[in-house]
């Protein structure tokens, strides 16, 4: 099922990747007959970038961070507020109406301003990079009075703010990703509920170079006497290596 489950997944991305996506990068908000139309909003970018997340932990494909890390970038061009802080709906190459308006309630369905703010410091943690906290940081404070109010009415924010707060993880696995023992450990990652973590492959074979120049919390965590080994670390500090399943499961 997970691999069902995470091909469809990949086909629905590549749909938007070729679809909905303009020759300059713009993302774009509907398709229809095989036409698409109307500059995205700020929700398409924030979830799209959030699904691109969820599909490299569940395949590993590097392309699917890469692209999440591009669009992010971006979503910031497009949709930040540099006065007040925090992301507006509209961006500022789309038709320039009376006034901008930000979102932030998390209803049904979150707010692209709360959905954002978790992925910022997601992909922080994926890549080490300062100016992404920074950017988020900035957009919790430039939402907390709102906020402060009611909480239970921005449950996705609050996510972003426990995931702040910590404690939260990284978890790198390294072996190569045809071998069992490298699948099992994998697979027992992916099988738990990690709201404050993100889990990273470090192969030991293709890609090797290109995942450690963007994910520089690889480097130095390699096999074990060639098994599959998975690190855990809370802010880039890490325990010693473990290659056992049962191990990574328990912690």
């Amino acid at each position: 099922k997970m691999r069902q489950y995470s091909q469809a997944s990949s086909k629905a991305a590549d749909f938007v990747l070729y679809h909905l996506r303009r020759d300059d990068g713009r993302l774009l908000a509907r398709y229809r007959d095989g036409e698409a139309k109307y500059p995205g909003y700020l929700d398409d970018y924030a979830f799209f970038v959030w699904g691109l997340i969820e599909l490299y932990e569940a395949t590993f494909e590097l392309r699917y961070l890469k692209l999440a890390l591009e669009l992010n970038e971006e979503m910031i061009r497009l949709f930040w507020d540099d006065e007040n802080g925090g992301f507006f709906f509209y961006g500022h190459d789309s038709e320039q109406l009376f006034s901008r308006i930000k979102e932030i309630y998390d209803g049904a369905i979150p707010s692209g301003n709360s959905v954002a703010a978790l992925n910022l410091f997601r992909l922080s943690r994926f890549t080490g990079r300062k100016d992404l906290v920074q950017r988020a940081e900035e957009q919790l404070q430039a939402f907390a009075g709102t906020v402060s109010g009611y909480p239970a009415g921005y449950a996705m924010f609050m996510m972003a703010v426990s995931f702040y707060f910590g404690p939260s993880q990284e978890i790198v696995v390294a072996g190569s990703k045809e071998r069992e023992d490298t699948k099992e450990m994998l697979e027992t990652a992916q099988r738990a509920f990690l709201p404050n973590a993100v889990l990273i492959f470090h192969p030991a074979d293709a890609d090797r170079a290109e995942v450690q120049k963007l994910l520089p919390v690889t480097a130095g965590k390699d096999t074990v006497s060639g098994r599959a080994a998975v690190y855990i670390c809370e802010n880039f500090a890490c325990q010693a290596p473990s290659t056992e399943p049962s191990v990574l499961h328990s912690l």
